[in-house]
């Protein structure tokens, strides 16, 4: 079966439930959610998106929603989702189509894990988008365009400012809210006109332990949001004046909905709040919540329920169709899919997409294990459960080659495909851990003789128990499982700071011409 005859046979479904699986048909083959918030009778459940989307910062703009994101070393970096009510998201774009200013970007010297560019605060003045954000140990950078999907040009400042909050106020003027979570000082820096140049700085508030600022406008009065990460809890500061005084009360915390976000206002003059909670092993996501008015503070959930982020609720907006970013992939386009992304910076010389038109051809990169290995491929895991399948092709690979798809996070399990001296196939299974001296291999199964053919590896991640299965199969049908434990785990002083993402990978200690194609990667509901 050709892969226009497969993408042409994926049928329209949705299965509503707890577990919210919809199958629909895309532009490139099947894209498969095991998560959907949309009930289609009204209603969202928490999250909107099951997956590792953190440090967010909502904006309107008319009856748009965007929706910027934090990706540490994956590249394109800076995420964009786009959305009508909320609820329903869709990927708009990336803001960098590579990371620059650092060496380690290009994966050189063990990379630059952990870090990168995340905190992005995004802003929308006069036909113009504008995302502040701060690579660590950089200078913050103002992207700005006139179309959310680019292209961005970038200013940088003279300065750091950790976790940059960036506000335009209603007379054009621009300025930043910095404040580092270890101290708590809230700096403003005024910007000059073009937003290219701070021309002054003030101690504007003191919030101990606070950073990841927002700021919104609400009539007369400023709200400072500052998460509080020594409490996983999030606090509002209202003031009349920008540089104060500021009075500062709690809001909400991991235990009631999150502790890192703000508030977003809706077309008809309503509320909502968006916030970020750590959600284990799949990483950290974004909740939405009604927000209403007491006495000119912001409460978050309903009078009925207030102080909470409500598990489920009535849509914001209502009448708006079910969307969602893609997953599943049979690689026909040219272009790499938007739901794709690398483990840092990628050598373009080693992948292609039009060498052999509808496979994603990833040719061996040099590198003495996978957490140095340039090239692989990432795309988010997603919960509760979820299951991804590879069909490759592994006709290409030279002897000394180790390809194949897995897990990448703190714990990294992984099917392994390799080419023997004698010509034969055999597919392994292993699992790294990331630990504070460095990755090691702390189990590998005893490799299984496979045809250098068709291949097919399938990786389910069960955040519901952290756990992960492998299995492989050489027909798409039987399916033989790896024996081991596969451990899910999230860290931030470890592994990528990131919820554990699907890998594909192909690289070899030697170098040489080896190649793994794949035919396609398949998302669903285990």
């Amino acid at each position: 079966m050709n892969k226009a005859t497969k993408a042409a046979n994926t049928a329209r479904m949705i299965l509503s439930g707890l577990l919210g699986l919809a199958v629909v048909a895309g532009a490139s083959g099947a894209v498969a959610q095991v998560w959907r918030s949309d009930s289609g009778r009204g209603t969202y459940s928490n999250p909107p998106l099951n997956a590792d989307y953190p440090d967010p910062d909502i904006i309107r703009v008319g009856e748009d929603f965007y929706f910027a994101s934090t990706t540490f070393l994956n590249t394109p970096g800076l995420v964009i989702l786009h959305s009508k009510d909320l609820v329903n998201w869709d990927i708009a774009s990336h803001v960098m189509p590579r990371l620059t200013g650092n060496p380690k970007y290009d994966l050189v010297d063990g990379g630059d894990y952990r870090h990168g560019v995340y905190a992005p605060s995004l802003r929308y003045h006069e036909g113009r988008f504008y995302i502040a954000v701060t690579p660590v140990g950089g200078k913050t950078r103002i992207y700005s365009a006139a179309k959310i999907t680019g292209p961005w040009s970038m200013r940088e400042l003279d300065r750091e400012a950790f976790d940059p909050g960036l506000f335009i106020d209603n007379d054009g003027k621009a300025y930043v809210f910095t404040s580092i979570g270890s101290d708590g000082t809230i700096t403003l820096l005024s910007l000059n006109a073009d937003l290219s140049a701070v021309v002054d700085a003030r101690v504007v508030h003191f919030n101990k332990g606070a950073e990841g600022s927002k700021v919104i406008r609400r009539g007369d009065w400023y709200y400072l949001f500052n998460a509080i990460p020594s409490r996983l809890g999030l606090t509002v500061s209202r003031a009349k004046s920008l540089t104060g005084p500021w009075e500062t009360r709690p809001q909400i915390d991991d235990k009631t909905g999150g502790h890192q976000g703000a508030l977003v206002d809706l077309p008809d003059g309503g509320w909502y709040g968006f916030v970020m909670l750590d959600a284990g092993a799949v990483g950290r996501v974004t909740n939405i919540s009604p927000v209403f008015w007491q006495d000119d503070w912001p409460v978050w959930g309903t009078p009925e329920a207030p102080g909470r982020v409500p598990r489920s609720a009535a849509k914001p907006i209502l009448g708006k169709p079910f969307q969602e970013p893609p997953s599943s992939d049979d690689f026909s386009r040219a272009v790499l899919g938007r739901q794709w992304q690398w483990n840092h910076n990628p050598d373009d010389r080693r992948w292609s997409l039009t060498e052999r038109p509808g496979f994603m051809r990833l040719k061996a990169t040099t590198s003495d294990g996978f957490w140095t290995a340039r090239n692989t491929l990432v795309q988010k895991g997603q919960g509760p459960r979820s299951r991804g399948v590879a069909k490759l092709d592994v006709r290409g690979l030279a002897v000394g080659d180790e390809c194949g798809l897995g897990t990448f996070g703190k714990f990294s399990s992984q099917l392994v495909v390799t080419r023997t001296v004698d010509g034969q196939g055999q597919v392994s299974a292993r699992l790294i851990e990331s630990t504070t001296q460095g990755p090691k291999i702390v189990s590998r199964s005893e490799p299984r003789p496979a045809p250098l053919t068709d291949l097919w590896l399938s990786v389910t991640m069960d955040f519901t128990t952290d756990k992960s299965a492998l299995s492989y199969s050489l027909d798409g049908k039987a399916w033989v499982p790896m024996p081991g434990d596969f451990p899910l785990a999230f860290d931030w002083r470890t592994g990528t700071f990131q919820g554990e993402q699907y890998g594909l990978f192909c690289y070899n200690p030697k170098g040489g011409d080896g190649r793994l194609d794949i035919d396609s990667f398949t998302l669903g509901r285990p």
